[in-house]
């Protein structure tokens, strides 16, 4: 935790380390070719960030000023998101790949007083009608007459030699609003508070015990921010961090040796493209990867990519908190036949001091802990926390809120925030917590309810099968199981009825599993933006309830 006297601010470490290492480099960037010609050190970002916090607050975007802020991952980003923060304004961060519509939703409902974007983000504002609320308009880049306002240039110019920009923010007060990707169901905007920044630099720091002087390379640029407080060197990736599943494995290889990068991180699908690479890992100490379980064949070869001495973490959490638990590679391995066996994805233990505890499974609003029913091991319900990096609420969105908290008085007798986290699983005999799936996502038909993390797993194992996706058609309360699936590469389409048999068969040999009669074979799953890793499964339902009657 920070000094006493020092602001409860992401942003506050700054200062501290353009003091102590003020050489050190905090990040470097690609230009547009590709080239690793941008570098700002610990002492350019802070003397850069504070020039630009005093023009922002000189152009009236200052504290509880709520900002847009649609810039690609570079060093204007990164020298923006640090400004703010020092200026106690509150970004609003959407991401810029989800469905127009709900972008558009997004904005509005975050009613944003200004807008910070580059020339194409401005010209979509106009086109599109996004955040009109916002009178304060600035430019990276260019600035066209058509949207008028000033440039983060002109800004930065006539906030230089301004000194040292810190407000003195509280605990409780807002830090930012992050939207989630939305992919499964309706984005929505989580509020930070800046004791929530705080808690997880934190929480990262102890989950995955890290140490100032390393070299990063966050392939998902909003972690990319924690670096500075952490102490470490980020290389900003040469990638469209949108696409991760498109990265180029020689860049990321390119960029990891030259630098010296000791640990990375990457959502599964991005995970899948290093193990497809096949190249060595060599020089990374840690790999993180987040945002969907990771199948177990890309854990087993990344692993043996990394050095003997790496690790391989894959945390679980959540927008609204992060870290809640982590598992290391060689544990999750050893899981691994639990897994394919029907016992869901093992998530690890809980990180300390977050309180994980499974409920019974309720659609309905929970106002207070007292109407719970806390369920023993063993036993799958709804994954709930309890931690420093809860957040409070969604922004504009009671209902929402309504449904995903509930208020519990500590031991204290001090209020608190519990998070149901929408997902699904249990405890183990030995304290580890088990995903089953989201809440939303579960099967319930006559048999009983199926989770898809309990099912696919099952069926992921096919040598032809790229990845299956269980979903319900049907009554909510009488849903029929239908198992559809996805062909590995170079697999020809005309296998699919063979592997549709081969799938049912298989079905038989689990109990879970022996109500499973239908299978559809979908040429390529719709997945979530933001790691295109999360099954549309939504989407899959709609599209499988047409697909004409029951075919078994």
């Amino acid at each position: 935790m920070p000094a006493m006297t020092e602001p409860c601010n992401i942003a506050a470490s700054l200062p501290r380390l353009a003091r102590d290492q003020p050489d050190a480099v905090a990040m470097r960037c690609p230009d547009a070719a590709g080239r690793y010609s941008i570098e700002l050190s610990y002492a350019q970002l802070d003397m850069r960030s504070d020039a630009i916090a005093a023009g922002l607050g000189r152009y009236g975007i200052g504290r509880g000023t709520r900002t847009v802020v649609m810039v690609r991952p570079g060093p204007e980003f990164f020298l923006l998101m640090f400004a703010l923060f020092k200026a106690g304004a509150v970004p609003v961060l959407v991401d810029p790949g989800i469905d127009r519509r709900a972008l558009r939703q997004c904005l509005r409902e975050a009613a944003p007083e200004a807008f910070i974007g580059i020339p194409l983000a401005q010209l979509a504002r106009l086109l599109l009608g996004w955040a009109r609320s916002a009178r304060k308009i600035v430019t990276v880049g260019t600035r066209r007459w058509l949207w008028g306002g000033t440039t983060l240039a002109e800004l930065e110019a006539d906030g230089r030699n301004s000194g040292p920009q810190l407000a003195d923010t509280t605990p409780d007060e807002t830090a930012a609003i992050l939207f989630t990707s939305g992919s499964t169901g309706v984005p929505k905007g989580v509020v930070y508070l800046h004791r929530h920044f705080v808690a997880q630099v934190a929480l990262l720091r102890q989950a995955f015990d890290l140490q100032p002087g390393g070299v990063d390379l966050p392939t998902f640029p909003p972690f990319a921010l924690f670096d500075p407080a952490l102490g470490l060197t980020s290389i900003i990736p040469d990638m469209d961090p949108t696409r991760p599943a498109q990265a180029d494995p020689v860049k990321l290889h390119a960029a990891m040796q030259r630098f010296g990068v000791t640990q990375l991180f990457g959502s599964p699908a991005l995970m899948k493209v290093l193990a497809d690479y096949g190249q060595p890992l060599t020089g990374l100490r840690r790999v993180t990867s987040a945002g969907a379980p990771v199948p177990p064949d890309t854990v087993a070869r990344i692993r043996q990519l990394l050095p003997d001495d790496a690790q391989f973490w894959t945390p679980y959490g959540a927008t609204e908190c992060l870290p809640v638990a982590v598992i290391e590679g060689a544990e999750l391995e050893s899981t691994r036949a639990a897994t394919e066996n029907g016992a869901g994805t093992c998530v690890g233990h809980s990180v300390a001091p977050n309180q994980v505890r499974i409920i019974a499974i309720d659609d309905a609003p929970i106002s207070d802990w007292s109407q719970v029913r806390e369920l023993p091991r063993g036993e799958v319900g709804e994954i709930t926390v309890a931690g420093p990096t809860v957040t409070d609420s969604y922004f504009h969105r009671d209902k929402a809120t309504t449904l995903a908290k509930i208020r519990e008085r500590d031991g204290d007798g001090r209020d608190r925030i519990v998070h149901r986290m929408g997902d699904v699983g249990y405890f183990d005999e030995h304290g580890r917590l088990w995903f089953c799936g989201r809440k939303t996502q579960r099967v319930q038909t006559t048999r009983g309810t199926l989770y898809t993390e309990q099912v696919e797993p099952i069926f992921n194992v096919h040598p032809q099968v790229r990845r299956t996706a269980l979903v319900g058609v049907g009554a909510r309360e009488w849903h029929e199981p239908v198992l559809c699936f996805e062909l590995l590469p170079g697999v020809p389409a005309s296998r699919a009825p063979v592997v549709e048999e081969e799938l049912r068969l298989l079905a038989q040999l689990h109990p879970g599993t022996m109500g499973i009669t239908r299978f559809l074979h979908h040429p390529a799953f719709p997945v979530d933006i933001r790691h295109n890793a999360k099954i549309g499964r939504e989407k899959l339902a709609a599209w499988a309830a047409k697909q004409g009657t029951r075919n078994a």
